[in-house]
């Protein structure tokens, strides 16, 4: 089972630890397009004139006040790394709470989570690596757009890490164009819609949850962790969820699609 986790924007830098060293991340058959990615990234940001930690900021989508983000960049190859789970902070992360789960747990996680980034592409939360500013809507010179970087050479290595087991796929909308599960692996694969159920004047309505979806998503996660889940399709890991207390409905979709769950909540 894979479990397919946006990154956070907010990261915690470590105070102490070896740099990162691309070749131990998952999937070391990435380690070439990690590192020319890195190496581009930290080019970018160690110009220092005003012209170009000007266009930096405007290539990574920053803001003046925000240049120690591009300082922090510059200093990648030697800065600090520790395992991700300790990097990424932000609502789905504070939900999830990697570092708080038992050793069982924390072990499932490290096993099935997998973490999309616009920088590493992907790494698992016991993956060392530094805070870094990098989405994948960025757009870098002499590499191009990130998410369609990334799509080129994750395909092939995610199609086989896949296996043959379900695919719960937790992935915001930009993060979800670096890899797009097809074939078997689509028929094996669930996204996920959180809906905020309510009663307003006796009537029950609906609405698509935005920005809470995200700890809704870390509680999911959370839950299946720390019951040792172990679904070996798409329809245990739905049983799974419903016996841990989850509200989830099926919404239709195509044969060769990823299949659609709505997770429907009354508090976010």
């Amino acid at each position: 089972m894979l479990i397919l986790l946006p990154p956070s924007e907010g990261k915690t830098a470590p105070a102490a630890g070896d740099p990162v060293d691309v070749s131990t991340l998952w999937l070391p058959e990435l380690a070439p397009a990690r590192r020319r990615v890195l190496n581009r990234l930290v080019a970018l940001c160690r110009r220092s004139s005003a012209r170009g930690i000007a266009d930096s900021l405007a290539t990574l989508g920053l803001s003046a006040g925000q240049r120690a983000e591009v300082t922090r960049n510059a200093g990648l190859a030697q800065a600090a790394a520790a395992p991700a789970a300790e990097i990424y902070t932000g609502v789905l992360y504070e939900a999830l709470d990697l570092t708080g789960l038992d050793p069982a747990a924390r072990a499932w996680t490290d096993a099935r989570a997998v973490v999309f980034s616009g920088l590493w592409g992907v790494v698992r939360p016991g993956d060392r690596i530094p805070a870094y500013r990098c989405s994948v809507g960025v757009s870098l010179p002499a590499v191009g757009g990130l998410a369609a970087y990334w799509r080129k050479a994750l395909g092939p290595a995610l199609d086989r890490a896949a296996g043959e087991g379900p695919v719960l796929d937790l992935r915001s909308g930009t993060y979800a164009g670096m890899w797009a599960p097809a074939g078997p692996v689509a028929a094996r694969t669930a996204t996920v819609r959180v809906l905020h159920e309510r009663t307003v004047d006796g009537v029950t309505r609906r609405s698509v949850v935005s920005h809470f979806n995200k700890a809704t998503k870390g509680r999911v996660v959370r839950s299946l962790a720390t019951s040792g889940a172990a679904p070996r399709t798409v329809d245990e890991l739905i049983a799974a969820l419903r016996d841990l207390g989850h509200t989830v409905e099926e919404a239709p979709a195509a044969a060769d699609r990823p299949r659609r769950l709505d997770l429907v909540v009354t508090e976010v």
